[in-house]
Formats: C-alpha cells, sequence, structure tokens
C-alpha cells in the first residue's frame, strides 16, 4: 500500500468514526434534550464567541439561513478535523483516540455550561466519544502494520495494494457507514417526541378584550399592485432572526413566566393564567430587526394578541428606580428592553397570538414579548420565561454585553422599494414604483421617489392602517429606455426625512436612501 493510499483511507477512517459517534450521540440526545446534542451544544457555545462583525456577514450574506450556515460550518470542520485525526492516528492510536476524546470533552463542557443545561446534557458527547474512539481503532487496525500482509493476495488491483486487508477495513467501513445512518437518522426521529407543535395546535386563542382597530378602506394596495408587500406578513413568511440553533420547545402545561427584580409582588404566570386573563389586547405592529440592510427584507407586520405589558408589571408592583427589563428565554438568551417602554408605549404586550393563530413555535411559543417602536434586540424576547426588573448599572443583557449595540434603540424612519426588483429588465413607458414606509409612534407623512438622481416625486399613500405598522405607497413612472438609479426616502408626522447619509446597522440602525438600479428596454 502506498504512502498516499494509506492517508486517504486513514482519513476516511477517521470521518465514519466521527459520523459513528455523532450518530450515537444523537441516539442519546433524543432521551435527555435535543439542546443536548454535541453539534448543537458547541455551536451554540461558539455563538457568544463569534465577533460581530462575523455575526453581521452571515446575517447579511445568509439572513434568515444564518444558523443553517452556522450548523453546516461547524459540520465542515468537524469532517476535516475527523479526517486529521484519522491520519494521525495511523502513526499513534493513542493520540487518534484523544482527539476524538477532546472534541468530546468540548461537547460536554459546551452542553453542561449552557443556561438552562440539565444534570445528564453532556453524557450525549461523552457516549458520542466513546463509540467514536471504538470505531477508529476498528477502522484503522486494518491500515497498521501489524495487521499488514506481507504480500498481496492473487488478484489483487485498484486499490487493493501489497499489505492492505482490504476485506477486512471495508467491510468494518460499511457496517460503520450503517451504522452512522441508522444511528443519526433515529436519533432525529427520537428527538421529535420533544415537539409541542401537536399541543399547540390543541390551543384556543381567547378573545381580545381590546381587539384591534378595523383596517379602513385603501390601507392594503398589495393586491393590484403585483410584487408590492402585503400589509400583514404571513406567519410562514414572516422574519426570523435569533441565537437559537434548535428551536426551543416548550410543553404549554409546564411554562412559567417568572418574574423577579425590583417588584414589590413578584408572582409566577402559568400559561392558563396569561390566557385567562380578561384584559388582553389585539394590536397591529411592524417589527424589524436591528440588523437590517436599508432597504432590507428583515422587518414583518402581523396582528399580535397578548397582555398589556405595563399592567403587568404594575399590578406586580414594579418599583420606579427601574431602568431595564432584563427578559430570559428558555435557552438563556437575554433581551434588555428599556422599563419606560414597557411601561408607557401603546400596544407593549406578552404576544400568544400573531395573525389570528396561537404563536408559531419559531417565533417564540408559547409566549414573546412584543414593544412597538424598538429594534427586536431590545424588544423581542422570544420563547420568554422570565422577565427581571432591573436597571442598566446593575445587568447588561446579551447584545449590549460588549457587542458594540447600543441598550437603547428606537426604529428609525424608513422606506423601502419592492417594486421594480431590478432582477429583470423593464418595458419603456409608465411603470409603478411600490414599497411600503414606517415610523413607528409617529406615521408616515410622506413618501419621495426620484430616478438618476432628479427632483423628488410624491407618491401615493395607501390608507393610514396604524401608527405601528408600515404604510404601502406607490408612485407612477414614466420610464424611458437605458439604466436607471431608484431611490426613495420617507417623512414621519414629526416632519423628520429619512437621512441620506450611509450607515451600517451596527450600533443602532442601519441609515441611508434604498434603491434599485433597473434596466429599461
Amino acid at each position: 500500500m502506498t504512502p498516499r493510499l494509506r492517508r486517504l483511507l486513514g482519513a476516511l477512517a477517521g470521518l465514519l468514526a466521527a459520523a459513528v459517534g455523532l450518530g450515537a450521540a444523537e441516539v442519546v440526545a433524543a432521551f435527555v434534550s435535543p439542546e443536548s446534542s454535541p453539534v448543537v451544544a458547541v455551536g451554540n457555545a461558539a455563538i457568544p464567541l463569534t465577533p460581530e462583525s462575523v455575526k453581521s456577514f452571515a446575517i447579511a450574506t445568509f439572513g434568515q439561513r444564518d444558523k443553517l450556515a452556522l450548523v453546516t460550518g461547524t459540520f465542515v470542520l468537524l469532517a476535516l478535523y475527523a479526517m486529521a485525526v484519522g491520519v494521525v492516528a495511523l502513526r499513534d492510536r493513542r493520540l487518534g483516540a484523544a482527539g476524538i476524546a477532546l472534541f468530546g470533552l468540548l461537547g460536554v463542557v459546551a452542553a453542561q455550561t449552557r443556561p438552562a443545561a440539565g444534570p445528564l446534557d453532556g453524557l450525549p458527547s461523552f457516549v458520542g466519544a466513546a463509540v467514536g474512539i471504538a470505531v477508529l481503532l476498528v477502522l484503522v487496525a486494518p491500515l497498521t502494520p501489524a495487521a499488514a500482509e506481507d504480500t498481496p493476495r492473487p488478484g489483487a488491483a485498484g486499490l487493493l495494494a501489497p499489505g492492505l486487508d482490504r476485506r477486512r477495513f471495508f467491510l468494518a467501513g460499511g457496517v460503520a457507514l450503517g451504522a452512522a445512518v441508522l444511528a443519526g437518522g433515529g436519533g432525529r426521529l427520537l428527538e421529535r417526541r420533544f415537539e409541542v407543535a401537536d399541543l399547540r395546535s390543541r390551543l384556543t386563542l381567547p378573545a381580545p378584550a381590546s381587539p384591534a382597530v378595523a383596517m379602513p378602506a385603501g390601507a392594503d394596495l398589495a393586491p393590484s399592485v403585483a410584487g408590492l408587500t402585503p400589509l400583514f406578513t404571513r406567519n410562514r413568511d414572516f422574519y426570523r432572526i435569533d441565537t437559537a440553533i434548535t428551536v426551543p420547545q416548550i410543553r404549554p402545561a409546564d411554562y412559567r413566566l417568572t418574574l423577579t427584580g425590583m417588584f414589590d409582588t413578584p408572582r409566577h404566570y402559568s400559561l392558563s393564567d396569561l390566557y385567562g386573563r380578561a384584559d388582553l389586547i389585539e394590536r397591529d405592529v411592524t417589527l424589524t430587526c436591528v440588523s437590517n440592510e436599508v432597504g432590507g427584507l428583515l422587518a414583518g407586520s402581523a396582528r399580535w394578541l397578548g397582555v398589556p405589558l405595563g399592567v403587568l408589571l404594575r399590578e406586580n408592583g414594579v418599583r420606579s428606580g427601574s431602568t431595564q427589563l432584563v427578559c430570559r428565554s428558555v435557552d438563556g438568551m437575554t433581551i434588555g428592553a428599556p422599563t419606560r417602554s414597557a411601561l408607557t408605549v401603546p400596544g407593549a404586550m406578552l404576544a400568544i397570538g400573531m395573525n389570528g393563530q396561537t404563536l408559531p413555535v419559531v417565533h417564540g411559543f408559547p409566549v414573546r414579548m412584543v414593544i412597538p417602536g424598538l429594534y427586536g434586540y431590545v424588544s423581542a424576547c422570544k420563547w420568554l420565561t422570565d422577565i427581571e426588573v432591573t436597571t442598566y448599572a446593575a445587568a447588561v443583557a446579551y447584545w449590549s454585553a460588549g457587542r458594540g449595540w447600543s441598550q437603547r434603540a428606537p426604529v428609525k424612519t424608513e422606506a423601502r422599494i419592492d417594486v421594480p426588483s431590478g432582477n429583470s429588465p423593464l418595458a419603456a413607458g409608465r411603470t409603478r414604483v411600490a414599497g411600503v414606509a414606517w415610523a413607528q409612534h409617529k406615521g408616515i407623512e410622506a413618501v419621495e421617489v426620484r430616478a438618476d438622481g432628479g427632483s423628488w416625486r410624491q407618491a401615493r399613500l395607501a390608507a393610514v392602517p396604524g401608527l405601528d405598522t408600515w404604510r404601502q405607497w406607490v408612485w407612477d413612472w414614466d420610464a424611458a429606455p437605458g439604466r436607471h438609479l431608484l431611490q426613495a426616502r420617507a417623512t414621519d408626522k414629526t416632519g423628520y426625512t429619512q437621512t441620506p447619509v450611509q450607515a451600517p446597522p451596527e450600533p443602532n440602525g442601519a441609515t441611508g436612501y434604498p434603491s434599485v438600479s433597473v434596466t429599461v428596454s
């Protein structure tokens, strides 16, 4: 056997050993928790350590697929590491075993140190490492001099070379591959027992004591303008940006909302307590991610149902010295919301419903926070289980903990061009340019559009749907042949006009004019 061939087979042995080990870990995780899976645990641990510039790049590049990109990248790095371990094991089996044990230890530490860890969360990584070591030793045995044959077998050809026990290696490799597929697939199937979609579907949303205001005629122009964003975003289309690699699954019967900190009489609330309240409100609110680039798609509008946040805080005696609510998700994520906004902003709520449906699991089921007018990283904690009333001086939430984001982040007045998209040529002549604009708590007064840096032209606005939702607009443009740059800007009812100064999302939201380059033929 040539040295190169031996190294290639050693790398394959390491890859198969890692696959079987991860499969075994998935089976164990199916009986512990999905978050205890080594890949998930290591990925979750890596997120807080990732530089903000890398996170911003991931969101800008992959958008809502950022977590898929992270998991994919983790698997790629793990595969390369496993292949290197396999090659090392050809020289020294103990070093190869130590390489797998090191990754197993990393998984154990990552799983056991996560905020919501249980006593057995390190077990999948431990078992996976043990199984991976055993498989590696079995696979490299036929590739080591002690197991090699001195002469080739009759009829040897192709991969069969002097000293290679082909039958033993490929038989063991085939068994390992089958075991990896069965264990990995079986583990993922078993983990479905944690899913709460069925339990969620059995819940019936209560009727609001204060329903949302009916939409006026002419508030939704989308049916008559192809490509224009609808007034309400469907739940399945609503953007999702968070740090949860696996979506938290909370059984309704197990849910508890805990109030701590600067309260006179803090208490716990079950989901039944919240569903059974007589003061539920329904409001139409547009949410925006602070990572949204100017003209980006990380924004959505929905009709939310929930418990009025200010009422809930006051009935528990929130103290006047508080400046911040540290809101904790079941997975340990912390969101710092301004206490003043929680108490005074109309429509601030603990949401349990979205667009007439029970809150979707991916959007925070069973309870999330919604505070209109603030970017999500300071207002929209999902899978909410704890509200600590405190101060900015006493506690620092995740996104403000040395990560460069502002503690207070009001949503900026902004317009977006939806059509034309610039992805295909336009025919010369009358063309509709349309989009949405938002200025929460203020309302949109005007939207202007221009072509090629010329004079600003007033767009036609849809009827006002509400102060906390976006407002659609349309402008009819006489498009001439050639290449053109379209820009838009919004003015809110305070008289503020969207600034042309371009700035990135960090530290409190992007600025500039949205623009689309189009070709007219």
